[in-house]
């Protein structure tokens, strides 16, 4: 009972509410009154899907004054959705590099990021990050949009760093303006975190730290870690109005010091993929995904983790010698497979072969949050599973501009791309980290990988779908309307009741239905369809293949609750410890169905 209990309590009425807590906590009732009345009602929020299923890897979105959304596509499209119309429409292509010719290796690179810029109503002046098939380069261009369309002709080339390709992974790709007309584009570190093919030692899900001739994209030092490339770094320059740009006071190096590159705000990033700027303080947040090693290991150092950071001013965020709260990593001699001493976070130092920067680095930065595939201690509200960890807007009530509660003034909303939750950050005045918790709670996303607040203060959310490098059916553009009748939130209360007993009674009627509500509450179907290949294998994949085998109920429940990797490619599948037993073997007994 504990389930459907607990599942009423989240949808029910904040009269409801005030009367339990009253009756049920008279000692306290003046605190816990004041919060029931304060917090607002999760039941308020209303997903509004502006386009659904025309979607093919979207990016990035940009709303623009009128409420047009531009949407950016990994294989190089430019869309345009009208809000006058409630229609999408093509707005350009670029051509761009977004697939490898390597069997089994998926590049990320592509049409990565767009923006428009802050005096767009007069000069419809739009940046995009992305990868050209002519050149082994990522670039960010500036671009015009006339008449609905991305003219190609107006391009204007703003920088380009090389990049490594044929193979996986990390792009960023992220483009933010902040105060100032200062720019800022995240890039990825470029390296590859599984492990080399053939090889004694191996990388095992740590730091990629593998300074050998010939295993360079296995080494992040000579990119994140390198004060002398712009790979694994956060860029900020002031933008010009011919489409040049200048070097803002306050960046990590100075514009003529040796083995730096001035355009660098932040670095030692692995992959931060969505990024923000609070437009009142200028602080700069990202998503920072981490790598996949699931426990720590006193040779090798911490265990994986994603992490939100706050960059209050230029500075060093440790990748790839620190993780998390200034976890440090071991060197590590692939050679020989011994380790070597833990990294000093107050003196880190490059000494890669690979490297063409500095040796001596500045201090590490520790995270502002930061969570493992496993619960986390010090950020239980994460939950647990898969993690892309993206960061979004600091919201600030507009007046005049009814859009969300004034409670939520000055909160930053985070978001998971795979866990599929919006959580809203408080902090101190001086941007201090305090609490968090659930935003729009009820409503569910398909992978979100992109929000923007609109001109309506409202958020605009790009969902990309479950499933990886497709066109998925649920990919969506939505917006987060807030709705202050109680009439609609007391619906939902009862639509959300009704749900939890009609629930038990499709899960005793019918087995396959049964896997899928369990499925539904985990990360799994973002990386596994039925019969298709994603990220992952297909079911009906793992059904062939274990279908005569008199160990497979135990086999597979065991590799779904404590993850693994190996088996079906290189990337790994996370634990799902808070499974229950009778949970694990539902799903496994429906994927052992689908080969008969």
């Amino acid at each position: 009972m504990k389930a459907p209990i607990k599942l009423l309590l989240s949808g029910i009425a904040l009269t409801s509410i005030f009367a339990f807590t009253e009756f049920k906590h008279p000692v306290n009732s003046t605190k816990i009154n004041k919060l029931a009345i304060d917090t607002p009602n999760q039941n308020r929020f209303v997903k509004v899907t502006l386009s659904k299923g025309q979607f093919t890897e979207p990016t990035e979105i940009a709303v623009l004054p009128n409420k047009d959304v531009l949407i950016s596509q990994r294989r190089g499209e430019f869309l345009i959705y009208k809000n006058a119309t409630k229609m999408v429409k093509d707005a350009g292509k670029l051509d761009v590099y977004f697939k490898t010719s390597v069997k089994d290796v998926n590049a990320e690179e592509g049409l990565l990021g767009m923006a428009v810029d802050p005096n767009f109503a007069t000069n419809k002046f739009v940046y995009a990050f992305y990868s050209p098939t002519s050149r082994s380069v990522n670039r960010l261009s500036r671009f015009k949009l006339v008449g609905d369309k991305i003219s190609l002709a107006s391009e204007k080339i703003v920088l380009e760093f090389y990049s490594q390709r044929e193979i996986c992974c990390h792009t960023g790709g992220s483009i933010a303006f902040g105060p100032g007309n200062l720019l800022y584009v995240s890039a990825g570190d470029n390296s590859t975190p599984f492990d080399a093919p053939n090889q004694k030692f191996t990388n095992k899900g740590y730091a990629p730290l593998d300074n050998r001739a010939d295993f360079n994209q296995y080494d992040s030092r000579r990119s994140a870690g390198n004060t002398n490339d712009l790979r694994g770094k956060i860029l900020r320059i002031k933008m010009n109005a011919d489409g040049t740009y200048s070097i803002p006071e306050g960046n990590l190096f100075g514009k003529s010091e040796p083995k730096t590159k001035p355009e660098i705000f932040v670095m030692g990033n692995r992959n931060p993929y969505r990024i923000s700027v609070d437009q009142k303080t200028g602080y700069l947040y990202w998503g920072e995904v981490g790598p996949d090693a699931q426990n720590d290991d006193p040779e090798r150092g911490p265990r994986g983790y994603d992490e939100v950071n706050q960059a209050r001013k230029s500075g060093y965020f440790g990748w790839p010698f620190f993780i998390g709260n200034n976890y440090p990593y071991r060197a590590y001699d692939y050679t020989t497979g011994t380790s070597g001493d833990a990294f000093d976070p107050a003196a880190p130092i490059n000494n890669s072969p690979n490297n063409t920067g500095l040796t001596q680095l500045p201090p590490a930065h520790p995270a502002f949050i930061w969570y493992p595939y496993a619960k986390s201690p010090e950020f239980p509200e994460v939950g647990e599973g898969g993690r892309t960890a993206m960061a979004g807007p600091v919201y600030y009530a507009k007046p005049g501009v009814p859009s969300y509660p004034a409670y939520y003034n000055g909160k930053l909303l985070i978001y998971e791309w795979i866990r599929g939750w919006v959580k809203a950050v408080t902090m101190a005045p001086n941007g201090d980290y305090k609490s968090m918790e659930p935003f729009m709670a009820n409503v569910e996303l398909a992978a979100p990988i992109d929000m923007e607040l609109g001109p309506d203060n409202k958020l605009y959310i790009l969902e990309y779908g479950k499933g990886w490098f497709a066109k998925n059916p649920d990919a969506a553009l939505i917006r987060i309307d807030y709705n202050n009748s109680a009439t609609v939130a007391k619906a939902a209360t009862t639509k959300a009741a009704e749900a939890t007993t009609m629930g038990h009674q499709i899960t005793a009627a019918s087995p396959a239905v049964a896997a899928a509500a369990i499925i539904a509450k985990t990360d799994c179907a973002v990386c596994h369809k039925t019969s298709t290949t994603s990220i992952g294998p297909a079911f009906i994949k793992v059904s062939a293949k274990y279908k005569n085998d008199p160990k497979a109920m135990a086999y597979l429940t065991n590799k779904i609750a404590k993850g693994g990797a190996g088996v079906w490619g290189e990337v790994p599948m996370p634990p799902h410890a808070s499974l229950k037993e009778a949970e694990l073997q539902t799903i496994v007994k429906w994927i052992l169905t689908l080969s008969k």
